[in-house]
């Protein structure tokens, strides 16, 4: 328990996200249902509650930066064999506008992950080890701990299994805690070991009575949430008493921890439609990871403890819930009033500035801010793509050059060579364009 609140910036967090377990487990017991399952799903519910507002911040940021995708394409396009430092403060001004007019940052989305990733880990570790931060399940413990400590032999018999499940007794010391930390660990055949060996005779009983309390606390729907998935299959065929329905459940948690994240992605995508070829190479990978991850999960879900993998659906549940409610909240909302709304708020933003600097104000953003609704984000990707053609050969440069040439001849009416030839032919070339 020591070991796990020692150290590192989530100890803090952690300990947070500690007292609130604790509470929660005490809420339980006060209702006769000390059960650490049914804890960890209530904890989790609450901590994404608390997180729904980031969600919702992340999933709005997913659908504006899918809206301003195909403009911040055209500008890549137009500066992309443009390499002199006037022409990358150009685009970088041209793509800052256009992050303005939406009202996001760049950093947007990292932004938010970074907040949410210290939580979750910081989560992650109360549900590893929940007697470091739950008193009642601590003292379920603790008398028998308490009795081991005082038997010869005992630390020896007990480094093997430390080593093997990262419980440090050479840094934290043979105490009760770590002996906490080990029994919390153990697996029923580790309770059946302990009773059979010798030594522990004297405790035979209290050995008992304490596995059989943790056993109640750590049963949730048939299953024991401190075995895993692959020790309870194998358990189901070397017991010599072989349980369906044990085998079902166990098989359940790996395949249902994939499935619920599996829809948790899908739910969570923003489909975009991208041009050029670093864009779909990164979608492409982006589409790997996330049919990677699911399979990730099945594995270290039917490895790990099954409390582990609980917390694993009840997460991915609670996210896929949020994700729906913030889908259907962000569907509802006029995508284009809202950038016109940041675009006086940007405008009002640079005028302020303007207005310290002794400039006067702007009417308007950059001519890379101007409003455009879906059919004009739709034109823009068709146009951004036009500008991907192949250049012409110098065959098709050739001709170019003949038609003009043609062109200024056919028009001319100055002596040829002479200065009022010369201006005639700049003044039909400027005629040509306008007529294109």
């Amino acid at each position: 328990m020591l070991l796990t609140k020692s150290g590192g910036f989530l100890g803090p967090i952690a300990n947070i996200l500690g007292y609130l377990m604790d509470a929660i487990f005490s809420f339980c017991k006060m209702l006769s249902l000390p059960n650490i399952g049914l804890c960890i799903i209530l904890f989790t519910l609450v901590i994404y509650l608390l997180l729904m507002p980031l969600t919702v911040k992340q999933q709005k940021f997913s659908k504006l930066q899918a809206r301003m995708n195909p403009e911040l394409q055209a500008i890549r396009n137009k500066y992309q064999n443009k390499q002199d430092q006037a022409s990358m403060m150009k685009m970088n001004e041209e793509t800052k506008e256009v992050y303005s007019k939406y009202g996001v940052s760049p950093m947007g989305s990292c932004l938010q992950l970074l907040i949410q990733m210290p939580i979750l880990f910081a989560l992650y570790r109360v549900i590893w080890n929940i007697p470091a931060y739950v008193a009642g399940v601590k003292n379920a413990f603790l008398p028998l701990a308490e009795k081991i400590l005082a038997i010869g032999g005992s630390q020896e018999y007990l480094a093997e299994f430390a080593k093997k499940n990262a419980v440090n007794f050479d840094k934290l010391g043979y105490t009760t805690d770590t002996i906490i930390d080990c029994l919390y660990k153990f697996k029923p055949a580790d309770w059946t070991a302990m009773a059979a060996d010798g030594k522990f005779s004297g405790v035979s009983e209290l050995l008992v009575n304490t596995q059989h309390n943790v056993d109640h606390m750590n049963n949730f729907l048939g299953i024991n949430i401190a075995n895993s998935p692959f020790s309870m299959i194998k358990e189901v065929f070397t017991a010599g008493n072989f349980s369906l329905l044990l085998l079902i459940a166990a098989l359940a948690i790996p395949v249902l921890a994939g499935l619920t994240q599996w829809i948790n992605i899908k739910l969570s995508t923003v489909s975009t439609s991208s041009s050029g070829n670093e864009e779909g190479s990164m979608e492409a990978s982006m589409k790997m990871m996330n049919n990677m991850m699911p399979l990730m999960s099945v594995f270290f879900c039917f490895t790990l403890p099954a409390g582990m993998g609980l917390y694993w659906i009840a997460g991915a549940v609670f996210r896929s819930i949020q994700q729906v409610i913030a889908n259907r909240a962000l569907d509802g909302m006029d995508l284009d009033e809202m950038v016109k709304k940041n675009m006086d708020k940007a405008l009002a933003k640079e005028n302020k500035q303007r207005a310290k600097m002794g400039l006067p104000p702007k009417k308007e953003l950059g001519s890379k801010a101007k409003v455009n609704t879906a059919s004009n984000t739709r034109n823009i990707s068709h146009t951004a793509t036009a500008k991907l053609k192949k250049p012409m050969t110098q065959e098709e440069k050739k001709k170019q050059v003949e038609s003009s040439t043609e062109y200024y001849k056919s028009h001319a009416q100055a002596k040829p060579g002479s200065i009022a030839a010369k201006a005639r032919m700049v003044e039909q070339y400027n005629e040509k364009n306008k007529k294109k």
